[in-house]
């Protein structure tokens, strides 16, 4: 991770649409591995929900290192639920047909991470996963209107119709669904907290809580090196947002204190990594159990 590059002054990009915004953090960040895209892609981001979606494209490449430098999406939720024998979306002879509830900048998106059923009439229930691209015959994304949280990062829905794709190798739930959650927790705390770091240096934020926020990203580059499905992995990854919860009073007093543009910002936003907040916590009791610790 190269430090120096988050700690020296970096000038913000503007706010444009997401493929435009995307394509101009390539090209100050080259190539960079999944948590620089993360943490500089937070770093460069005007909003929380910028910077959202640079930690989101980061755990994306986590989960799939092949995977196009173009935006990327996982779609696998289905009626609220992202459990398999929730799902009808179905592959078969490298074809996907169904729906799925929820694209990530729907408007911007190029290539679809789409988990499937394969499995026959009384057979245990098997996910695989295919990739499609955007506007491919048989693939269509509705635009949904904007949510309250993060307005500026568009979602959508996922037709899928006889869409041909390409099957990746692997259990689609044991080595991608699963472990997408943990590694979009890490990657999304990071570039979230690499944000807020940032507003903090603008803003002449108290030098504890600088430092502070400073030592959450060292402990993400910890959790970004892990195995995403150890049990030890979920504990280190409780402690940060344990750590991340612990800043919340000196969060909102600092951003009180300053300019009312980043506040509002916040406000707006702060509420993002409670999203998936009960998912995360199921597996840190999972994971205690399982190593015999009692936090």
């Amino acid at each position: 991770m190269p430090w120096q590059q988050l700690l020296s002054p970096q000038t913000r990009l503007p706010i444009v649409d997401l493929e435009a915004w995307y394509a101009s953090l390539l090209e100050r960040i080259a190539q960079p591995t999944p948590l620089q895209l993360a943490v500089l892609g937070g770093r460069l981001a005007a909003t929380p929900g910028l910077a959202f979606l640079a930690g989101y494209q980061g755990a994306l490449r986590a989960l799939w290192p092949a995977a196009p430098w173009t935006l990327g999406a996982l779609c696998a939720t289905e009626n609220r639920s992202i459990r398999p024998a929730d799902m009808h979306t179905r592959l078969s002879a490298l074809t996907l047909a169904g729906r799925k509830d929820f694209v990530t900048a729907a408007e911007a998106v190029d290539w679809l991470l789409v988990a499937a059923r394969e499995d026959e009439a009384g057979q245990p229930v098997r996910l695989a996963l295919g990739v499609v691209r955007n506007g491919a015959p048989g693939v269509r994304i509705e635009t949904l209107p904007a949510l309250p949280l993060m307005p500026d990062i568009s979602h959508g829905r996922l037709h899928l119709q006889g869409a041909h794709c390409e099957r990746l190798p692997g259990d689609g739930w044991a080595a991608y669904v699963k472990p997408f959650r943990t590694l979009e927790d890490a990657h999304v705390l990071a570039a979230l907290t690499a944000w807020l770091f940032g507003v903090g240096q603008e803003a002449a934020w108290p030098q504890s809580l600088q430092l502070r926020l400073l030592g959450l990203l060292a402990g993400c580059a910890e959790v970004a090196r892990q195995c995403p499905s150890a049990a030890d992995n979920h504990l280190l990854l409780g402690g940060l947002f344990a750590q991340f919860d612990s800043l919340s009073t000196d969060l909102d007093a600092a951003f009180a204190a300053g300019a009312v543009h980043w506040a509002q910002l916040w406000q707006r936003d702060k509420d993002l990594l409670s999203i998936a907040g009960s998912a995360r916590g199921k597996r840190l009791q999972k994971a205690q159990a399982l190593l015999g610790i009692n936090l």
